[in-house]
């Protein structure tokens, strides 16, 4: 018999999760996610992790809760640890304690991790306090879904006072401020509504309680929306600090490896973006092909390296083969800053490092180093472009190549993640080439495109697509780019 945790992911930004959360995540060996949870959660899955997605879309269910219910029951009883994904938490309006109870009743373990609540965060993004001193004291949540139909005592709801918070109650707007009203309620009352908090694609309107619905329908919005209702709504524009960030609004797709992603993501996220990963690119590490040369590293006049991945498959290699770096008398080289900063944490500053990230730029900067006869090896990927190596043969250097990883495609887990992108950054020709194959040429020329240097660029020209290119060849310079398009 397995276990299951139902598990809070919070109301949408990807970093409003729980470090618990996170660590039970990447035990489950099957997770069942909502719609509200988003895809960017999964990142935290182990490689081998089943993935059910279980809807929960507005008039469109791709799973009802009895059916939901019976597969947490049939996942646990094959001996899965399977993580129920819900947004927000668990147990505020997210039927959680129902999957609770069907557990119970089959005997089967259960925990619940808890989640940063809709009604708190989403407002938090809003520049609206929950609460404020002297003028709300207190907050009351309400599902909104049923609003017509729910035995609310609308007449106590009118005069509690504090603030009043609705879920899912967008489209009983009407009738949630129409009862207000008709029960006491002062219709020039402060209102906002916040559709798709803590997102890119959040988006607010601030009225009064009797034109806030026509202001949000002229608007265009639609659910998931939150309604509060109070006077902490005034400090909306004064306590405003997420939309005014510099890429509010923008949902960028990295595509690069697992491995790579993680500085650009949080770079990224502290600008205000949403981040969308789709791992376009696995690395499959095959650094056992080092041994055929170990004894012959000593030889070596220099070691070149041209990715973050070749350093630490090289390194790694040589920490699990016992074999002591001292050994090693060559002059390291480096291609661009990344893989400067990835053989410098190794104990070793290379003496060359190409100012950009492009095999010609590192061999401008070795042909004032290097000599007929040198012998160079390079531990590179099986991908890479052969033109450095082929390049220092010519020259008359004696060059052994071996192959520590190579890039194979990776698999798109949510095929709609790729619908609210608004810029796709491209590091690689590897990485457009894949990209093309998980979401096709059409969706990516949609999007504003930038890639971070000529080699990555040309691919994209091959296939007729419109970018930009950073000025930098690194994770700062791409960002600058993204910032002067904003």
């Amino acid at each position: 018999m397995g276990k299951v945790y139902l598990i809070g992911a919070g109301p949408g930004e990807e970093e409003l999760i729980t470090l618990k959360a996170v660590r039970k995540l990447g035990e489950c060996t099957a997770v069942m996610y909502d719609r509200l949870a988003g895809s960017e959660v999964l990142k935290y899955l182990n490689d081998n992790c089943k993935v059910y997605y279980c809807g929960k879309e507005p008039g469109c269910h791709y799973k009802s809760q009895d059916e939901i219910n019976d597969m947490l029951i049939k996942l646990a009883k094959e001996g899965h640890t399977v993580g129920r994904i819900k947004g927000g938490d668990p147990y505020i309006f997210g039927r959680g304690g129902e999957e609770a109870l069907a557990l119970l009743k089959e005997n089967i373990e259960f925990e619940v991790i808890p989640g940063i609540t809709s009604p708190i965060s989403v407002l938090n993004y809003a520049g609206i306090p929950v609460t404020h001193r002297k003028i709300s004291r207190s907050f009351h949540v309400f599902t909104g879904k049923t609003a017509d139909k729910l035995n609310i005592d609308w007449n106590a709801a009118a005069k509690i006072g504090g603030t009043l918070i609705f879920l899912m109650g967008f489209k009983n707007l009407d009738v949630i401020c129409g009862n207000l009203i008709k029960n006491g309620m002062d219709k020039n009352t402060p209102c906002a509504v916040v559709m798709r908090g803590t997102t890119s694609k959040q988006r607010k309107i601030v009225g009064k309680l009797q034109d806030i619905s026509e202001k949000a329908n002229s608007a265009s919005m639609f659910s998931p929306c939150i309604i509060v209702i109070g006077k902490v709504v005034e400090f909306s524009d004064q306590l405003n600090w997420y939309e005014k960030k510099p890429l509010f609004g923008r949902n960028i797709c990295i595509t690069r490896s697992k491995a790579q992603s993680g500085e650009m993501r949080r770079k990224l996220l502290d600008l205000g973006a949403q981040v969308t990963e789709i791992h376009s690119i696995e690395i499959k590490y095959t650094s056992e092909n080092i041994k055929k040369y170990m004894d012959k590293l000593s030889d070596y006049d220099y070691i070149v390296f041209t990715s973050v991945n070749g350093v630490n498959s090289f390194f790694d290699r040589l920490l699990c083969e016992n074999y002591d770096v001292r050994r090693i008398r060559a002059k390291f080289a480096a291609i661009g800053p990344a893989t400067k900063k990835a053989i410098s944490q190794r104990g070793i500053i290379p003496e060359m490092v190409a100012e950009k990230f492009v095999a010609e730029s590192l061999h401008d900067k070795m042909k004032d180093f290097i000599k007929r006869g040198d012998r160079i090896f390079i531990p590179r990927s099986k991908n890479a472009r052969p033109y450095l190596a082929e390049t220092l043969r010519r020259e008359g250097c004696i060059v052994d190549e071996c192959y520590t990883y190579e890039t194979v495609s990776g698999k798109l887990t949510d095929k709609d993640c790729f619908q609210d992108v608004d810029t796709v950054i491209f590091t690689s020709p590897t990485t457009v080439k894949n990209m093309i194959n998980l979401v096709g040429i059409a969706a990516i020329s949609k999007k504003e495109v930038v890639a971070i240097g000529p080699i990555t660029g040309k691919e994209l020209e091959k296939h007729h697509i419109i970018y930009d290119m950073s000025g930098e060849y690194t994770t700062d310079g791409i960002i600058k780019t993204i910032l002067n398009e904003r």
